[in-house]
């Protein structure tokens, strides 16, 4: 069987991950591309995450990529989150998983609305009723170009038909049906989500119809083809890995990992006693590279693109991860996370959790001077607060 060390499973990630000078991506593009996908539950995320990999890009430089030439779209994935993918793999992205995300969604709403009280009362079918409401939806959204969910539910009032409580539990409140139906049709690949409401950092966005960046609407593919082409992308960026991993980053139950994983020619490894795959054509190893930094963003792709991570993460899970598995901003040496990082008073604080030397020492205070630099005076707050992150910034 191929053996894999845990160290060169770290020069691979660091070449493909564009964590290196020399790896560095040329494109805000190239940089997604490159972890397959770009997390997008925190907008920073996204920002930063290419910020990190491209050393040429600004800020502005990523919003258009996302909203003027639409080469970077946001869309539901994997596990049910908010990711960007490059637009010509979205369709990828959606068929292998958003498809049967937007099922699910639908089938508990439909059931809601059939058996809960709901003001005002819906007569008749309710399933026809839906897909009604997200047909003038989506028609109110065409005319408009982009919209606030506000906007949307004044232009189709159906929109803010509420599901009554029927208990006094303090969670169970009166809910209009804006928010559900908006992300029912984002995972169907309806609608997109467009521009935020104010800076880069804000969580409000409007919706754009997927017509404007597909005219036919959004590309069907097969979901088998789908499932298989997502799990080589991600195999080739983050393989060698385990089945467990996969099966983790893609949300899909065991079997349906399996049964992916053998229509594709893989080769069967020993990752230092844990058993995992990489693909047949790339079982060569990558050629080491020079030891560098990276500051990389709460939620980044690279430290959330394995479940099994001790291979790049060591003993620093419990200052770094928040209670929900959510990974902070951390500071990166030769290939592993050897810190993290904040920003307090507008200014980069960081800290080691390791002695790795005083060349890293310099490395990191210089990858932070630059990167201070390009956020132009924004101060960045991670939406899922980590032990360390709260410590440095307090």
């Amino acid at each position: 069987m191929l053996s894999v060390s845990a160290e060169q499973r770290r020069a691979r990630l660091v070449r493909r991950h564009g964590l290196a000078p020399e790896s560095a991506a040329s494109s805000v593009v190239e940089a997604t591309s490159g972890v397959v996908v770009l997390h997008a539950t925190d907008p920073a995320t996204v920002y930063l995450s290419a910020l990190a990999r491209c050393p040429d890009a600004s800020l502005a430089d990523v919003a258009a990529a996302m909203y003027d030439d639409r080469s970077l779209v946001k869309i539901i994935g994997m596990r049910r989150t908010m990711f960007v993918a490059p637009t010509e793999f979205a369709p990828i992205v959606h068929s292998g998983t958003g498809v049967e995300i937007g099922a699910r969604l639908r089938r508990q709403l439909v059931k809601n609305l059939q058996t809960l009280p709901t003001e005002p009362a819906i007569d008749g079918d309710v399933e026809a009723w839906l897909a009604d409401v997200e047909d003038a939806t989506e028609q109110a959204l065409i005319t408009r170009g982009e919209a606030f969910a506000n906007e949307l539910s004044a232009d189709e009032p159906r929109l803010r038909t509420a599901i009554l409580p029927t208990t006094e539990k303090k969670w169970d409140v009166k809910q209009a049906l804006t928010s559900r139906v908006l992300t029912l049709m984002g995972a169907d690949g309806r609608i997109v989500r467009g521009r935020p409401g104010g800076t880069w950092l804000s969580r409000m966005h409007r919706w754009t119809a997927a017509r404007e960046l597909w005219p036919d609407g959004m590309p069907e593919v097969p979901e088998l083809q789908a499932r298989i082409a997502l799990a080589r992308s991600w195999l080739r960026a983050f393989g060698p890995a385990t089945v467990a991993d996969l099966k983790w980053w893609t949300g899909w139950t065991l079997g349906s990992t399996r049964k992916v994983l053998a229509e594709i020619d893989t080769v069967d490894v020993d990752m230092d006693g844990v058993s995992g795959v990489v693909l047949a054509d790339d079982v060569a190893p990558d050629e080491p590279v020079e030891p560098s930094a990276a500051l990389l963003p709460a939620l980044d792709p690279t430290p959330m693109g394995w479940q099994q991570r001790d291979f790049y993460l060591g003993p620093h899970r419990e200052r770094l991860f928040d209670r929900n598995g959510n990974i902070g901003p951390t500071v990166w040496w030769d290939g592993r996370i050897v810190g993290g990082w904040g920003m307090k008073d507008g200014e980069i604080v960081w800290r080691l959790l390791e002695d790795v030397g005083a060349e890293a020492d310099t490395a990191v205070a210089k990858i932070a001077s630059g990167l201070q630099d390009r956020l132009a005076g924004a101060t960045v707050v991670p939406s899922f607060r980590t032990p360390l992150e709260i410590e440095l910034t307090a």
